[in-house]
């Protein structure tokens, strides 16, 4: 076993780094890791479905997909991950309480009792602090975990805030549960980054933390396959399962009812009603977005130069942006 503690806070990378290590190590892995704040969202997810778009485009929250399937998560640096990469096959299924328990062990080491629960949750008083997936790729298995240890709870539950009415899809629907955070259940105080080190210390079996950085040429490479990937809007939302959009407004214009069918990220068809007045054909308007994906800058600039209020009276730009997220 390589256990590896990464100290990049940077998700597009981190998700990279795992992806390698799965596909292109031979090792076994444990590696302990933090994101910067972020929303990391499920293989199967519409990415908008998921988020408060408006949040955490003001806050330059990054959004980032990853390989395995379940849930949206937000990541901030008092959350920890876990990532254990071992010999496994599909045909063996999945088996996510294997994974947890030298982390549940870990924890009543340090005197916080916690139990798996459901399909791949672990509590503690019935409160949800690590939610945990899987992804197998050439005979071995990706599980990967969350420890909430001090996040911010605020920010946590407004970057996955979302209406559930204006995404109509088949994609996988994160579930929101109860949370805690481990810091609250420890019978003394501890920063985070002792949290670290006692918990690696404890799987390791006490190994040295000396020479459990990534190299320098793993890193290198890494870094390619981030900038590739997970760097990317075609990864992060044009992978998305197609999806119809809907949602309706009261702008200084009148009413207006948005309503967009959306494919591998784009546009495909776009209507605009409502009880707002125009001096030309909305119809012209709606051909305009057709074929552009849909991410609040390329639309807005492809309509800046457009002559807005002769379409829809009264509507701002930023305004009918704001009625298309």
């Amino acid at each position: 076993m390589r256990y590896i503690y990464n100290p990049s806070i940077d998700p597009a990378f981190n998700l990279a780094a795992e992806e390698w290590l799965l596909t292109e190590s031979p090792d076994e892995i444990f590696m302990l890791w933090r994101n910067r704040p972020a929303v990391i969202v499920g293989r199967n997810q519409n990415t908008l479905a998921e988020i408060d778009e408006t949040f955490t485009r003001e806050r330059g929250i990054p959004v980032v997909r990853r390989l395995s399937g379940g849930g949206a998560v937000f990541h901030d640096l008092g959350n920890i991950n876990f990532t254990f990469i071992n010999h496994g096959t599909p045909s063996e299924g999945l088996d996510f309480e294997r994974f947890t328990v030298p982390i549940q062990q870990a924890l009543r080491s340090m005197g916080v009792e916690c139990v798996f629960s459901g399909r791949n949750d672990l509590l503690i008083d019935g409160k949800k602090f690590s939610g945990n997936a899987q992804h197998f790729h050439g005979g071995r298995i990706l599980h990967h975990g969350t420890l909430l240890f001090s996040s911010d709870m605020a920010d946590l539950s407004g970057a996955l805030r979302v209406d559930p009415e204006k995404y109509r899809d088949k994609a996988v629907k994160s579930v929101r549960s109860r949370v805690t955070n481990i810091s609250s259940h420890l019978p003394a105080p501890m920063e985070v980054t002792d949290f670290i080190k006692t918990l690696m210390g404890f799987v390791s079996g006490g190994v040295s933390p000396d020479g459990m950085a990534l190299t320098d040429g793993e890193t290198e490479i890494i870094e390619t396959m981030a900038d590739r990937r997970y760097r990317t809007w075609d990864w992060n939302f044009g992978s998305s399962p197609a999806y119809n959009f809907a949602k309706r407004t009261r702008t200084d214009g009148g009413l207006l009812d948005v309503n967009l069918y959306v494919k591998k990220g784009r546009i495909l068809t776009a209507r605009l009603f409502g009880d707002y007045f125009g001096v030309r054909d909305v119809d012209e308007l709606e051909k305009r977005l057709v074929g552009c994906r849909h991410e609040r800058g390329e639309i807005e600039a492809r309509l800046k130069d457009v002559a807005l209020d002769e379409y829809l009276h009264g509507v701002t730009l930023p305004a009918l942006l704001d009625c298309l997220f």
